[in-house]
């Protein structure tokens, strides 16, 4: 069975983090809606008190909390969650999930409300921060540099050898030419 994404927002501390559970285990939360609270206990966090804000379904459509029920709906919106205005008082016709939380939910967002005994650093393991694309390429072309400037260090300047024959065979071709060219 697929898992469901918890992410966990600590106010205080403003760091976010993931827990992904198996859906068997969360059916207690099914049936919520956001801005209500549970326990933190069905996720892992044990004295934990957690508030729904949102999240989103299978397909990556946001939980909006003004459509009721767990379905989806073509919804006129004129601010967030599910459209961001680019001039003010635009609206557009989006299609957003239902406030409920259903089994077709893939992501949900939560705020703690309550902390308990230990820290969530302590219970969630940490992710290591992923580079952006931009970073990576920058580092590569920096290591290509290393190694040319390396391979130059490494081998001695060779020398050429002299190209002068070719030359020296159109003078003496020049010569003769010259030479027919007197003599007429």
């Amino acid at each position: 069975m697929p898992g469901i994404k918890f992410v966990v927002s600590e106010p205080e501390t403003r760091k976010s983090y993931q827990l992904e559970v198996e859906q068997s285990k969360v059916v207690g939360i099914f049936g919520k809606k956001i801005g209500e609270d549970f326990n933190g206990d069905l996720i892992g966090l044990n004295g934990y008190t957690l508030k729904i804000t949102g999240g989103s379904d299978k397909e990556g459509f946001p939980m909006h909390p003004s459509v009721k029920g767990p379905g989806r709906k073509k919804v006129l919106l004129a601010e967030k969650p599910g459209f961001h205005p680019k001039i003010k008082g635009q609206r557009k016709r989006k299609i957003v999930c239902g406030d409920t939380l259903s089994d077709a939910i893939a992501q949900v967002n939560t705020k703690v409300v309550k902390k308990g005994e230990k820290p969530i650093e302590q219970i969630v393991p940490a992710k290591a921060k992923k580079e952006t694309k931009a970073e990576e390429v920058k580092e590569e072309i920096k290591e290509e540099k290393k190694e040319k400037e390396e391979k130059k260090e490494e081998k001695p300047k060779e020398e050429k050898p002299n190209v002068e024959k070719p030359k020296v065979e159109k003078k003496e071709e020049k010569k003769e030419g010259e030479e027919g060219k007197k003599e007429s």
